[in-house]
């Protein structure tokens, strides 16, 4: 049997919008499907503005510059990310400064995000890892006793919560994926969150994703035309794709149960195995509600992880790791960061493994998952 780690959901839907977009001949950004997927986001997650972006990448780079990141600026951020969130900075010039995370739910830890704080901090990126809420309250405590932003990377976390808020919605701005491994996707895609009421910070936003033109005031016929007037870059995606999408977030609470499924019979199946053999499993804090967008688990030592991973692998199951962490890579190193910098998100990084999870995923799929991996963790 083959099990690929991932594979896309789709109804039909989304062959359904795509052709609709192509019949109404507005392909380009911000079109009619555009327009309906950001009122989506911004009436479901309550959201006050939702920009449709071409990756989440791109929404971490706008967010970058519209609170003015410029050399000498520093942002605080956890290592145990993709690149894109250091990138964001990097290219404006500014520093990406690295935390370490909590072992329980592999997200930035407040505490040692606070050691890090310095008179050059500007900002604060928490990352939430796998579909799972970083520690906003105390995080939003440190970000408004210290006068500091907080963009949210909720890249892998659409749909999932904090306290009942949705993530993303939290921080003064988020960044959504729909990259086609994640659990609502149209291949490439994804959103900048405004959650401030600044009339002037949501100008600033859309002068810059509109190639630094005022041609959101145009679409809204506040002017007769639009021209240049500050700096910007293209952002949009083609309303191909954001068709694509609606058909996709029109089935959220569907995909997310069967995630869900899935994700709870790894728990059932494996805990007693991995509390035996002190291997870790996804924990989610009670405050939070998953996404499942990943189940993985953490081994005590990297041998035992690559083991486990090259049987799954020879038995036809992709498991996988996930990040090296940016602190002890070629550019890690080059800013400065050594080996032993983050003690626990080296730990982890070595001893994570992450298990074949998507929604069409067959009952036979997850026992064969199941009982080789059962099997293989005995032979450790």
């Amino acid at each position: 049997m083959k099990i690929p780690y991932h594979k896309s959901y789709h109804s039909s839907k989304e062959k359904e919008y795509v052709l609709d977009a192509i019949n109404k001949n507005d392909i380009s950004g911000d079109g009619y499907y555009t327009r309906q997927v950001s009122a989506l986001l911004e009436q479901k997650f309550g959201i006050l503005r939702a920009y449709m972006t071409t990756s989440a990448t791109h929404a971490l780079e706008l967010a970058a510059l519209i609170i003015d990141i410029a050399p000498g600026d520093e942002v605080i951020m956890p290592s145990f990310t993709f690149t894109s969130t250091a990138n964001s900075i990097i290219l404006r010039g500014g520093k990406p400064v690295f935390c370490d995370i909590e072992e329980n739910t592999l997200n930035m830890s407040p505490k040692e995000m606070e050691n890090k704080l310095t008179h050059k901090t500007k900002a604060i990126i928490p990352v939430h890892y796998g579909g799972i809420s970083c520690d906003m309250d105390s995080i939003m405590s440190i970000a408004k006793k210290n006068k500091l932003y907080v963009i949210e990377d909720a890249a892998q976390s659409v749909h999932a919560k904090y306290k009942g808020k949705y993530l993303g919605s939290i921080g003064h701005m988020g960044a959504f994926s729909f990259h086609g491994t994640k659990n609502y996707t149209c291949g490439e895609g994804g959103a900048l969150l405004i959650n401030t009421e600044d009339e002037a910070f949501m100008e600033k936003a859309e002068i810059i994703r509109q190639k630094g033109t005022d041609r959101e005031r145009f679409l809204r016929g506040e002017i007769d035309r639009y021209s240049w007037t500050g700096k910007g870059s293209s952002y949009s995606p083609s309303d191909i794709l954001m068709a694509m999408l609606m058909g996709q977030l029109e089935e959220m609470g569907k995909i997310t149960e069967k995630r869900r499924f899935i994700h709870e019979y790894y728990t059932d199946v494996l805990k007693n195995k991995a509390l035996k053999e002190n291997i870790k499993l996804v924990n989610i804090p009670t405050e939070c509600e998953s996404n499942y967008h990943i189940f993985y688990l953490i081994f005590p030592h990297e041998l035992h992880r690559n083991y486990v991973m090259t049987e799954l692998n020879s038995r036809g199951i992709s498991a996988t790791t996930h990040y090296v962490p940016l602190h002890s890579s070629k550019m890690g190193k080059h800013l400065g960061y050594t080996k032993g910098d983050l003690r626990i998100t080296e730990k982890v990084s070595q001893g994570l493994l992450r298990l074949p999870l998507y929604p069409d995923m067959t009952r036979q799929e997850m026992e064969y998952v199941g009982q080789n991996l059962i099997d293989i963790i005995g032979e450790l």
